[in-house]
């Protein structure tokens, strides 16, 4: 049996102050945000948090949940997600394969090609005009293919396919397999942490994400939540100078307070129920796919 040593228990301990206040830092605003999302904003805005149950109200709730565009919103960004995903996972398993191979010719060069653009980019206008000349404004393939390619996530399936023993590859060629074969039949079945590594990764940009629809989706019925949310809040805030009417302006701060924390705890609700499920592949894939 392994004794700890006086500095071994020390430095535990501190790790374990460390880990403790991490996790405080996390989770006291987040049990902040869910019990204010329930509270009533006359009592949250004069009295802080209360756990009185009568001081509660779901009317936050109520009023976005109520609203067509929050539901068409949250639909969308549902669409846009999942979609993004896909694209973004096929395109990057596909390039990073090649790329893996040992002799594969000008695997250096294309790799280069790729790492150049994660430092170098045309910038927000000439990707506006490429957008628009493309005919993709006003479109769901606004949101879905301008960020698709993604060359870290590519870094990280090539990593993880080069832990893959190259004898397999051997093996299934000695068998008469092409590399396609070899890609679908052997790769892909063993890939499976670092592919849904890369959805993940994928599907929270893409949910938290509203700019590029801000920017490229002129259409209301195609906003996705993230752009709605910021729309309700926008509207149901103002400046003390612009209404003299203190009772009008006293309702309009209730009713943000009220609408913000309930959005927040809507828009955070399928990443804290996907990522229990993904929680184990998340770990592995990381790992492997990042540290060889």
């Amino acid at each position: 049996m392994n004794r700890h040593t006086r500095m071994d228990r020390m430095i535990l301990s501190l790790n374990s102050i460390f880990l403790c206040l991490a996790v405080l830092v996390v989770l006291v605003p987040l049990v902040y945000v869910v019990i204010a999302s329930f509270m009533d904003p006359t009592v949250l805005l004069n009295q802080g948090l209360s756990f009185n149950i009568s001081d509660w109200s779901i009317e936050g709730y109520k009023r976005i949940l109520s609203d067509d565009a929050m539901i068409r919103g949250f639909i969308n960004a549902i669409l846009y997600s999942v979609g993004f995903s896909v694209i973004t996972v096929v395109v990057s398993v596909f390039a990073a394969f090649p790329l893996s191979i040992q002799g594969f010719v000008g695997k250096n060069f294309f790799m280069t090609l790729f790492l150049i653009t994660m430092f170098f980019s045309g910038g927000l206008i000439p990707t506006y005009l490429v957008v628009k000349d493309l005919g993709m404004l006003n479109t769901i393939w606004a949101i879905l293919l301008p960020g698709a390619v993604n060359v870290w996530n590519i870094i990280l399936a090539r990593t993880y396919f080069k832990g893959i023993p190259n004898e397999l590859h051997e093996a299934a060629k000695v068998d008469g397999a092409s590399d396609l074969l070899i890609f679908l039949k052997i790769v892909l079945p063993l890939s499976k942490p670092i592919i849904f590594v890369l959805a993940l990764y994928a599907f929270v940009g893409q949910w938290n994400s509203y700019f590029d629809a801000m920017i490229y989706l002129e259409d209301p019925k195609l906003h996705p939540l993230q752009l709605v949310l910021r729309s309700i809040l926008i509207q149901n805030q103002a400046e003390p100078g612009m209404i003299s009417d203190q009772l009008a302006m006293a309702e309009l701060a209730k009713i943000s307070e009220m609408i913000k924390y309930s959005a927040i705890v809507i828009s955070s609700l399928p990443l804290m129920v996907m990522y229990p499920f993904f929680q184990k592949y998340f770990e592995k894939g990381v790992m492997v796919g990042s540290l060889k």
